[in-house]
């Protein structure tokens, strides 16, 4: 008897049980990706009854899945709210122009391509070798600030997540000198628009395997994308090596930044440490002044992992 006869239904059940464990998997991920939107979205009321969300599409994984739960979150959510999707053609050379309204046409959602030759300028003002990202992103802030204001939009959407958000911390920390994040929301600095991450709880290693799952027409970017020497490059990649040696470490930054004591921090805007007294009554979260932060924990209690910066200290 041929033995790839009596094999066939080894294989086949195997299969089926990948595919089965795949689907698995997969509808998790669906789950915690909305979740975690909507908690967002909630937690910071980011989207009220009557907004209309302009959700910027750049044609990365990011905001192509932020525009795809969005989209999903609209037909169940219990209040009613509008979506328009825009996009800046900025003129790259070699950009696949009918992507992105293709794309859009097939998801039944209102969209708007604004086409501005932004590539032009920055090549033109920018010597090579230098980054584009400043520029850049103000040329582009600016034209989505106008179309917002165009288009009757009540919030702008972009598709930073938490990755993004840390990162930018530590860039902020180690280059500006200052405790400065990315917050989930915010006023823009023109005064007019409320600009809103979705995405803020949601890590990035999911939208990478959500992007692959739905399979979105990804478009590269030759400006800021392109560039290996940038400080947002050296940190991200400081953030993932942390995130496969230390599991937990950049959860725990993140949890953070919205868990801030200013008493225990150093700025005088903050906090009115010129003027403190000492009033004889027990002060929580009081500085315990010659104990070592509990938090700290010991090598009995905590794993080295923990406590080092690198394996070698």
């Amino acid at each position: 008897m041929n033995t790839e006869v009596l094999l066939q239904p080894a294989i086949d059940a195997d299969t089926k049980a990948a595919e089965k464990k795949a689907e698995h998997e997969i509808n998790k991920l669906s789950k915690r990706l909305h979740r975690q939107v909507g908690q967002a979205v909630t937690d910071y009321n980011m989207i009220e009854d009557g907004d209309k969300v302009m959700v910027c599409v750049s044609g990365g994984k990011d905001s192509y899945a932020l525009l795809d739960i969005l989209i999903n979150m609209k037909q169940r959510a219990p209040i009613k709210f509008d979506i328009v999707a825009v996009n800046l053609d900025q003129k790259q050379p070699g950009f696949p122009e009918d992507v992105l309204p293709t794309y859009l046409k097939s998801r039944g959602v209102d969209f708007h391509i604004e086409t501005q030759d932004t590539y032009s300028i920055v090549k033109r003002l920018i010597p090579e070798g230098k980054t584009t990202c400043s520029l850049c992103s103000r040329l582009r802030r600016g034209i989505l600030y106008r179309v917002a204001g165009e288009l009757g939009a009540t919030k702008i959407a972009l598709g930073h997540h938490r990755d993004d958000i840390v990162t930018t911390l530590f860039l902020n920390m180690f280059f500006g000198s200052r405790m400065k994040g990315m917050p989930p929301k915010l006023v823009s600095d023109d005064g007019k628009n409320v600009v809103i991450r979705p995405l803020a709880y949601v890590r990035e290693p999911d939208l990478v395997r959500w992007a692959e799952h739905r399979e979105f027409p990804i478009i590269p970017c030759n400006l800021c994308g392109s560039q290996e020497n940038l400080q947002r490059v050296q940190v991200k990649a400081m953030i993932n090596d942390w995130d496969r040696r230390f599991p937990g470490r950049v959860e725990n930054v993140f949890t953070a930044m919205g868990s801030i004591v200013p008493s225990h921090m150093m700025d005088k805007k903050l906090f009115p440490f010129e003027t403190i007294k000492a009033s004889g009554a027990p002060v929580e979260d009081g500085d315990i002044a010659f104990d070592e932060d509990e938090a700290c924990g010991t090598p009995a209690e905590a794993s080295p992992s923990v406590i080092r910066l690198h394996p070698n200290e």
